[in-house]
């Protein structure tokens, strides 16, 4: 079964912004969860700011160095007040795979459930609404690339 795919950029280029970056959590978010981009963003980018000095920040930065402010070269999805945000927006973390289980749920449409999803897979974050992938690009690598959990809305399973 081929996937179905929308490119979505989630409310990107409205807000004005240009090019390519890293902004796939951005964007998955407010696609599937309505919510402006800029709006997503500007949460995103202080969420990054604030958080705590990793282990690499403290032993290879200079003393001086300044997190930007930024969302657009990543995100610490698995940090706390990444988390709180997403519970804060009504959704639920369901994970899909455990260390050593290998891949049990891939990118595809009849393994994933209805209703509107953030999926995290490799390196990448990606909305799915009822079985469509809603993103800049198909990430799906043909149905084959693995699902590590998804977030939902809590009122759509």
């Amino acid at each position: 079964m081929k996937n179905k795919f929308k490119y979505n950029d989630g409310g990107r280029k409205e807000a004005g912004r240009k090019g390519d970056t890293g902004d796939c959590v951005t964007r998955a978010i407010a696609i599937a969860s309505g919510i402006p981009y800029q709006e997503v963003y500007d949460v995103l980018a202080e969420g990054n700011f604030n958080q705590r000095k990793s282990k690499y920040e403290k032993a290879y930065k200079a003393k001086d160095y300044k997190r930007p402010r930024t969302a657009s070269k990543g995100i610490s999805t698995r940090r706390k007040w990444f988390k709180d945000y997403m519970a804060s927006i009504g959704f639920k973390w369901t994970p899909t795979m455990q260390i050593g289980s290998g891949c049990k749920v891939h990118l595809k449409a009849d393994e994933l459930p209805k209703g509107k999803i953030i999926a995290r897979v490799s390196k990448h974050y990606t909305a799915v609404i009822d079985g469509v992938i809603n993103d800049t690009y198909d990430p799906s690598r043909e149905g084959t690339r693995c699902v590590y959990g998804y977030w939902s809305k809590e009122g759509d399973r």
